[in-house]
């Protein structure tokens, strides 16, 4: 009978430790969960909690998990105010001169003379326009890697031909004095119709911020893993405080607010430059000029 009474009590006691501990693991697990739901650090006494320490480290790895994820997405959440913002601040000033000349051209008293000089200003404009939101496009594709770049070993060569004969007519009209010094052509690992977009930006500037019968120049030299292809200019030169900020986003110097640009092409070159596993440098001391230096892996021929 002692023995019948004693395994009951025995019984009872485990049932009732094991409701004990269900009711602990349940606490300990709600705890928990509020911890994450309310984006709460789990304290470390809590991973060193005995035989429930397994659980406790997973479900802190899902809130470090998830934390990240929370941040990813707000920091894509301020990206994208960011760039509607500054895409808004581009778009505004030729929509503006356009919608003005647009008015002008309306009006019946315009002499014929004056009528012609307005078209011309609305299609600058309009082209001008149009190159934001090509570059906006090419950069979008390029961050989202729509566009599934891809590059190869190929001749360095035509690409920096590609790049000049593009900007050639502005050179010739701004009366440039422009030197590409010779090379013997190198494979290099690189996408042809990007890499002449970075070369096409690179002498855009130069073009753009050094004066009239300025100099602008290509010189490229190899190393063992990388050439370099170098476009230098005697032009405005950048200030050493903003040596950083120009490859920003968006970014122009207060000085050249009022000149033609959007502030994308630096960025854009960056971002492919970044997918061709290259880097670009620059060297610039104000008002003498600037030296960019495009960095490309070599390849074996």
């Amino acid at each position: 009978m002692w023995i019948t009474i004693l395994l009951a009590v025995l019984l009872c006691l485990s049932i009732g430790y094991s409701i004990y501990q269900k009711r602990k693991t349940y606490r300990l697990i709600d705890r928990l969960l509020d911890s994450v739901l309310n984006r709460e650090m789990i304290a470390a006494s809590d991973v060193e909690e005995g035989e429930y320490s397994a659980l406790v480290s997973k479900i802190k790895q899902i809130q470090e998990v998830l934390d990240n994820h929370v941040n990813s997405a707000e920091q894509e959440k301020e990206q994208v105010k960011s760039l509607v913002s500054n895409m808004s601040h581009q778009l505004k000033t030729p929509l503006a001169n356009i919608s003005l000349y647009a008015e002008i051209l309306s009006k019946e008293e315009i002499t014929s003379e004056r009528k012609t000089l307005f078209s011309e200003k609305m299609q600058r404009q309009i082209d001008k326009l149009s190159w934001i939101v090509e570059s906006l496009s090419k950069m979008v594709k390029l961050e989202q890697n729509i566009d599934g770049f891809e590059g190869k070993a190929i001749g360095i060569k035509q690409t920096i031909l590609d790049a000049v004969d593009t900007l050639y007519e502005k050179l010739e009209k701004k009366e440039i004095n422009f030197t590409l010094e010779p090379f013997e052509d190198r494979l290099l690992y690189h996408n042809r119709k990007w890499t002449a977009e970075v070369f096409v930006n690179l002498l855009e500037n130069a073009v753009k911020y050094t004066d009239r019968g300025g100099t602008i120049s290509i010189c490229v030299k190899s190393y063992d893993l990388y050439t370099e292809i170098q476009i230098a200019d005697n032009g405005r030169g950048i200030r050493q405080e903003e040596m950083t900020d120009i490859f920003k986003r968006f970014y122009r110097s207060p000085e050249v607010e009022n000149m033609e640009g959007s502030g994308i092409g630096l960025y854009l070159s960056n971002l492919i430059l970044e997918k061709e596993k290259g880097y670009m440098t620059v060297d610039s001391e104000y008002g003498k000029g600037s030296c960019f230096s495009v960095f490309l892996q070599n390849c074996k021929n």
